[in-house]
């Protein structure tokens, strides 16, 4: 297994979640698809990633959750 899946991830959510805490499926769906979308430019298949998280849907969820609006 590799963790260019997970290391992919990580900088994208980090440039690109908003700054407001939300548990909307909705809004974590679109966000969820976007990420998937960029990685597939990167030539990173969902499988890469899901092999090292899991759920997308599930790491945004918590990721928006814990995350303090400024």
């Amino acid at each position: 297994m590799s963790t260019r899946g997970i290391n992919f991830l990580d900088k994208w959510m980090a440039e690109h979640l908003p700054n407001a805490v939300t548990d909307d499926p909705a809004a974590i769906t679109d966000l969820a698809d976007q990420a998937m979308g960029a990685a597939d430019k990167e030539g990173i298949s969902p499988q890469e990633i899901s092999e090292e998280v899991g759920s997308v849907f599930e790491v945004i969820l918590e990721a928006m959750q814990n995350r303090g609006g400024a």
